[in-house]
């Protein structure tokens, strides 16, 4: 009942809207099951979502952007990786909530003008710094793409080489966090099994999203994107402190 929609909304932002909000799907599974499941059944979902989305923009991003970001992403990944070992499930819940909640904040300061790409190119000190955020976060919560956007929106890209950078990018970074997630056990037969029922469920939320993105205004569905967020945000980091 919870992942089936879940999936649906993460296919349809990622093949329509192209914002990062298909983390969404990871935090509303996280209230209903442990985190390490969540985003277990989730990361290979995104990766099916990705392997979709290569196609349009191959060869159009910014190779220079996409390898600092991922080289600066690997480090952000073993610092979850190391996390995950020692750390129990209130601390992701915990981490995945105030994700959320951030990510609504952050979305939210672009809407207002609160929050501005920097006037200045940043040094390439900062781009790695975004790429290990990116990481840590994507590890954690599968919410790379706001760190990411701090830097590529300083880069001054165009629109397609923007969304074709942010595209590779977490490519890479979602098939680099693969193989810590299976050595830390976060794949399960229980978890696999729910991708095989799930992948065609991910791929119709991805078809319907670029129906959707002629159809349905932006503001109506990242309206929603928010209020979802904001909820399961609060709510599991009520779970992790109580």
């Amino acid at each position: 009942m919870v992942a089936i929609p879940a999936v649906l909304f993460a296919g349809i932002s990622k093949g329509g809207f192209g914002s990062g909000a298909a983390f969404a799907a990871a935090s509303i599974l996280a209230v209903a099951l442990e985190p390490g499941q969540a985003l277990g059944i989730m990361l290979p979902l995104l990766m099916l979502m990705d392997v979709a989305n290569l196609r349009p923009y191959w060869k159009k991003w910014s190779a220079p952007d996409a390898k600092l970001l991922i080289l600066g992403a690997l480090p952000g990944v073993a610092l979850g990786a190391w996390l995950y070992t020692i750390a129990d499930a209130d601390v992701f819940r915990l981490l995945i909530g105030v994700i959320s909640v951030g990510f609504v904040v952050w979305q939210m300061g672009l809407k207002l003008g609160l929050i501005r790409a920097a006037r200045a190119e940043l040094p390439l000190w900062a781009g790695a710094l975004a790429g290990a955020t990116a990481g840590f976060t994507s590890f954690v919560s599968h919410a790379g793409g706001p760190p990411a956007a701090v830097w590529l929106l300083s880069r001054k890209l165009g629109k397609t080489p923007y969304q074709a950078t942010t595209v590779i990018v977490f490519w890479a970074v979602n098939i680099a966090k693969f193989i810590p997630y299976a050595f830390l056990g976060i794949f399960t037969a229980e978890t696999l099994l729910a991708d095989l029922f799930l992948a065609p469920v991910a791929l119709l939320g991805a078809w319907l999203g670029v129906k959707a993105h002629h159809m349905v205004p932006e503001r109506a569905f990242f309206a929603l994107t928010y209020i979802l967020l904001t909820i399961t945000g609060i709510k599991l980091i009520w779970d992790a402190l109580t």
